[in-house]
Parts: C-alpha cells; sequence; structure tokens
C-alpha cells in the first residue's frame, strides 16, 4: 500500500496500522498537521512582551510567561484535544461537522439539539476567519526575519509576503500531492532545529527549566492581575492551530498523530520556547528590550541567522497550505451536511479522495490575505486580529465536548463535570483576554464569522423552507401512477426525474407530462441523501422502491465525505429492468425561482439572500456528474 492509500484507507476505518505504517504517517502528520502550531515560536513569546499589552522580560514575566504557555499546551492540546475529544470521531473523522453530525445522528429530538447545532455552525464560520489570518500572519512573521539578518530588508517584507501567498494559492488549482512528500521531511528539519535552538541556549542556563512549574504562572497572576489576564491574548498564540489535530484525524488515524505531538512536535516547541527565555534572561535590560521584538531568529549564530529564515519561510508555507486544505475540506463537508450552496469541486489527485479544489473558496480566501497583509502591513498588528477565532472555536469545541461526555459516553457525572469545568475556565479565560483585541483588530475575524454564520444558516434555513413549500404542493405518486398511465403515451427509453424529498411527484415530471405529454417506459424518481458519516458502503447506497406502472423510487446515499455520482450509482441497479445506458435515459431536473413572500418562515432580507445563493450555486448537473448531453432542465417558481 502506497503512503497516499494508506492514508486514504485509514480515513475510512479510523484507525492507525502498527511499525512502520504508523512512523509512516506519524511523519507525513508532521507535514500537515502540525504546521499552525508549529509556526507559533515565531511570534507567540515575542507577542506576550512586545504586543499590545507589552511586559518588561525580567525573570517574574519570563518564567510566569513560559509556565503558562508549558500548561496551555498541556491542558488545551494533550488533555483536551490529543486525550479525550480525538476519541469522538464520526467513523474516523474529526472537527466540528463532523462532531457536529455525530451528536445530531445519535442525539435526535433532544430539547437542545437546535441550540448544538447553531455552535457547531459557528465554530466553522469562526473556522473561516482563522484560515484567513494564518497564512497572513505565518508568513509576515516568516520573512520580517530577513529585518534581523539584515535591517535595510525591511521594505521588502510586504512584497516579498505578497509575492509568496499569491505563488501559494495559484498553485492550488494544481494539486499538492507532489509538493507534500516534501512538507513531512521540511518540518522535520524544522522542528529539529526548533529543539536545537532551544537546547543551546538552556544548556547555558539550566535554571529557566523552572518555568514548568505551574507556580510561577500563579505568582505571575498574583503580582500583575489585570496585566497578565491580557498576557493570556498573546500566550494563546501558543496554542493556535490546537483544533486542527482534531480536524486533520481522518487524515492519518489519531494514533499518529499522538505519537508525532507527544514523542517530537510537544517537547520541540517547549524546547525552542525554554530556549528564547532563556536567551532573553542572559541578556541586560536594554539588550534584552530590543532583543524580544524578534527573539526567534536570534536564537541562531548570526552566520545560520538566513538559514533559519528560509527553514521558516517553507514552515509557513506548509502551515498555510494545511490550512487552506482544510477550508477546501471543511466547504465540502458543510455542502454535503446543507449548510452551503453547492460549488465547483475539482479533484487534483486521481488516487486520493481528499485532494480536492474548489476555486471559488481559494480566489476567496487569496483576496482577503492579501488585503489583511495590506491593511495590517506587521506580523505584530495582526496578531491583534488572531486568537479570537481559535479561542472561540475551541470554546465551542468544550460545549461539543460536553455533550459527548455526559450524552453519548455517559461517562461518571462527577469526573465528566470537574473536566468539563477546567476546559470552560480555560477556554473562557483566553477567548475573554483576546476580546479586548477588539478595537485593534479583534473585529475581523468576528466580522467574516458573523457573515459566514449568518449565510450558512440563511442557507440550511431556506432549503428546508423550500423542501416544505414543494412537499406541500406535491401529488401523491400512486394517485399520480394511476391517473397519467391511462393518459400518457409511452415512449422508449429510462427519464431520471431528480428530486430533493423522497416523498411526492417531483415537479419536473409534473411539468415534463405537462407539455411534452409523454412518460418513458422506465420513470426513476430519485433522491440523493447525504448521510450523518463520512462514508456509506456499497452494500448500503441504494434503497429502491418499485411504484407499479414502470415508475421506481430510488433513493442514493452519500457520506458527507464522499462527492455523490449519480451515473455510476445507477450502474448498479439491476432489479428495474435493464441496466441503464446513458444513451437510452435522460435527466430531468427542476430549476427553482425563488420568489420572497411575507409568509412566515425567514426575515424578507434573508430570503432574498438564500434566492441569490441559490442562483450563484453550481448546476446539479455537474455536481452529481450528470452526462452533460443527456440532461433537461424545467422551471419552476416556489414561494417561501
Amino acid at each position: 500500500m502506497s503512503s497516499s492509500e494508506a492514508v486514504q484507507h485509514h480515513a475510512v476505518h479510523g484507525h492507525a496500522p502498527e511499525g512502520s505504517g504508523l512512523l509512516k504517517l506519524s511523519l507525513g502528520a508532521v507535514g500537515v498537521v502540525f504546521g499552525d502550531i508549529g509556526t507559533s515560536p515565531l511570534y507567540a513569546f515575542r507577542e506576550t512582551f512586545a504586543g499590545h499589552h507589552p511586559l518588561t522580560p525580567d525573570e517574574l514575566h519570563i518564567l510566569g510567561v513560559l509556565s503558562l504557555i508549558f500548561w496551555s499546551m498541556m491542558l488545551v492540546v494533550t488533555i483536551k484535544y490529543v486525550s479525550i475529544i480525538m476519541r469522538a470521531d464520526n467513523k474516523g473523522e474529526g472537527g466540528s461537522l463532523a462532531l457536529l453530525a455525530l451528536i445530531n445522528r445519535t442525539a435526535q429530538n433532544k430539547r437542545w439539539t437546535k441550540g448544538i447545532v447553531l455552535l457547531g455552525v459557528f465554530a466553522t464560520a469562526l473556522f473561516f476567519g482563522d484560515c484567513m489570518i494564518t497564512p497572513a500572519m505565518s508568513v509576515m512573521s516568516a520573512v520580517e526575519g530577513l529585518t534581523v539578518v539584515e535591517s535595510g530588508f525591511e521594505p521588502l517584507v510586504l512584497p516579498i509576503s505578497v509575492g509568496i501567498l499569491i505563488a501559494l494559492f495559484m498553485i492550488q488549482a494544481h494539486g499538492t500531492a507532489r509538493v507534500g512528500l516534501f512538507f513531512g521531511p521540511i518540518m522535520a528539519v524544522y522542528f529539529i532545529a526548533l529543539a536545537v535552538l532551544g537546547l543551546m541556549h538552556i544548556a547555558a542556563d539550566p535554571t529557566i527549566l523552572r518555568a514548568l512549574n505551574p507556580w510561577y504562572a500563579v505568582q505571575f497572576f498574583m503580582t500583575d492581575g489585570f496585566t497578565a489576564f491580557l498576557a493570556l491574548g498573546s500566550v494563546v498564540l501558543a496554542v493556535t492551530g490546537a483544533e486542527a489535530l482534531y480536524a486533520d484525524m481522518g487524515h492519518f488515524g489519531r494514533n499518529p498523530i499522538r505519537v508525532s505531538w507527544m514523542a517530537f512536535v510537544l517537547p520541540a516547541l517547549m524546547l525552542n520556547y525554554l530556549g528564547q527565555g532563556a536567551m532573553i534572561l542572559s541578556l541586560d535590560a536594554a539588550t534584552a528590550a530590543e532583543a524580544i521584538k524578534n527573539p526567534f531568529f536570534l536564537l541562531a549564530p548570526e552566520e545560520f541567522r538566513l538559514p533559519l529564515v528560509l527553514i521558516a519561510m517553507a514552515a509557513t508555507v506548509i502551515a498555510s497550505q494545511a490550512v487552506i486544505t482544510g477550508a477546501f475540506s471543511v466547504t465540502q463537508q458543510a455542502i454535503q451536511l446543507g449548510f452551503i450552496p453547492r460549488l465547483r469541486i475539482t479533484h487534483t489527485s486521481a488516487s486520493t479522495a481528499g485532494q480536492i479544489y474548489i476555486p471559488a473558496i481559494n480566489w476567496a480566501l487569496m483576496v482577503m490575505v492579501i488585503l489583511l497583509v495590506l491593511s495590517f502591513q506587521t506580523s505584530s498588528n495582526l496578531a491583534a486580529a488572531y486568537g479570537i477565532a481559535v479561542t472561540g472555536a475551541m470554546l465551542v469545541d468544550t460545549f461539543l465536548l460536553a455533550v459527548v461526555l455526559f450524552s453519548l459516553w455517559r461517562w461518571n457525572k462527577l469526573w465528566a463535570g470537574f473536566l468539563v469545568a477546567v476546559f470552560l475556565l480555560v477556554d473562557i479565560a483566553y477567548f475573554a483576554a483576546n476580546l479586548t483585541k477588539v478595537p485593534d483588530g479583534g473585529w475581523f475575524p468576528l466580522l467574516v464569522g458573523f457573515i459566514a454564520f449568518t449565510m450558512l444558516t440563511t442557507w440550511a434555513r431556506g432549503r428546508f423552507l423550500m423542501i416544505e413549500r414543494m412537499r406541500e404542493a406535491a401529488m401523491p405518486v400512486q394517485v399520480f401512477v394511476k391517473s397519467a398511465v391511462s393518459s400518457a403515451t409511452r415512449v422508449p427509453g429510462t427519464a431520471v426525474f431528480m428530486t430533493s424529498t423522497p416523498e411526492g411527484v417531483p415537479h419536473a415530471l409534473l411539468h415534463n407530462l405537462k407539455h411534452n405529454k409523454v412518460l418513458h417506459d422506465r420513470v426513476i424518481l430519485l433522491t440523493v441523501k447525504i448521510e450523518d458519516v463520512p462514508f456509506v458502503g456499497d452494500g448500503n447506497r441504494v434503497m429502491l422502491e418499485d411504484l407499479d406502472q414502470g415508475f421506481y423510487r430510488v433513493i442514493l446515499r452519500y457520506g458527507f465525505m464522499e462527492e455523490p455520482d449519480v451515473p455510476a450509482g445507477l450502474a448498479g441497479i439491476s432489479d428495474c429492468g435493464p441496466k441503464f445506458k446513458m444513451m437510452d435515459t435522460s435527466f430531468f431536473l427542476a430549476r427553482q425561482t425563488l420568489l420572497p413572500s411575507s409568509r412566515p418562515g425567514m426575515a424578507i432580507w434573508r430570503e432574498k439572500l438564500f434566492a441569490w445563493m441559490l442562483r450563484n450555486a453550481e448546476s446539479a448537473m455537474e455536481f452529481f456528474k450528470l452526462p452533460t448531453n443527456r440532461v433537461v432542465e424545467l422551471g419552476s417558481q416556489v414561494e417561501i
């Protein structure tokens, strides 16, 4: 089995192999999963001291901040995500939407289900804000390292950052399968560099290891109070990317991610943070105040700083690539689960299902990322916008985890309550500290999240109302069959009428009979259903019901990680006459025109927004892979 096949196999089956297979996937996980959290040493420690709420780089503050970073990594990443949340997989898949689908499937008809759905959608909306800030923040932080090598590079930071980001988005259409082969080794070199640089300075001052004692974090709060609380807004930058471990679980399995984190990534990150602290403590007050503006690159001896900048730039490109790929994956899930209109999705790899490209998302992200870079100018300014989206998503994940612990796994209530209380205390503290950044740029991810949340919920509600209105007006199938067969002329061939609801007669069939006054010998009423699981086995793919007189009801089922392929699905059906021949089959689609009305359901402005989204959705013909020369579209009007 090739490495790409191994990834696909374990995405489907949700477990990791032993031995060499585990090591391969662990190296792959280092290249893809840990890019975001791995690049945080570039700016997290710096921002805590030199950001919008500066601290004096003395022993009390350095030990206190390092203690907060270490225990945040242990509580948020190691315990919450790696040890607990990653157990809550949906047939091997992770992420807020996969968890939401799992809860929805197993906790139906509960009073709080609707609120949980809204929370999951909100986490997804915040994720899109994070996808815009992460590439801009990471790439600018690395490119700014050039100014440490040579101050004359400062005017070039913006053009180089923009150039790298444009190139990154331009290559998405070609896929990243080949480039991806180098991600693991490059990130492995990067993490080794982090560890070695940190160890050099720890060896010079081993007393920095005192920072692992949580007492120094407590002492920081006792001494500085509100200032220490504000520092949490920057400390949390050290754990941004923690949610990516869960979201990427489907690609690698939980075991490789756990092995990579515990044995390699966590030690490398902490050694680097401790090294930065040791270096600053070794300097006099005036030099330390200057060095804290970019301590990461000063860890390296002068002759090695340019290679370090180049390695860091490669790592930030890889981190950005992982975020962009994540945006494509989450968008695909949201489309299949009914929160986003159909968009054009193209495969960039013949062997790996997860390698997809969504042009609309790619170009929208590129425009927003470039605007962010040009607007905020420096990574320190961007740091004010960074964090709110991440901490908001982490807080939502804790609420979803509470539902899992109490309702799905039914853990001991005292133990589960204690865990949830600790996680909530940490997440609320981080989120509240980041809210203080709103005037300085934190408004941006909140604005993006609000817009995305509005669009996601409007599409989901509009689809529900449209299906309900069509169901109200639908004629019962048995009545139609009896009346139509006696009056219509039958012609050779197969007609497939696609309908979003598996009850009643599709509008397209009524319109076709009304205008053309014919019926085909074989009439298929086809509904494609997306289930709350990532993948549906071939044995459960098709449900067939014989309605008599050559009429059949067919339901094709797909998982939310799969792409519906209607011709391939129909090809496997042999219980309704001869096999399907595409040259004898016509597909009839109804194209609805929405008429906003004052009927209860949605506000007029949301109805107009839904109508606009419907007009701009990808054609069902392309989305369901229907042969272009065998499709007939019939229009209809629907009031919602």
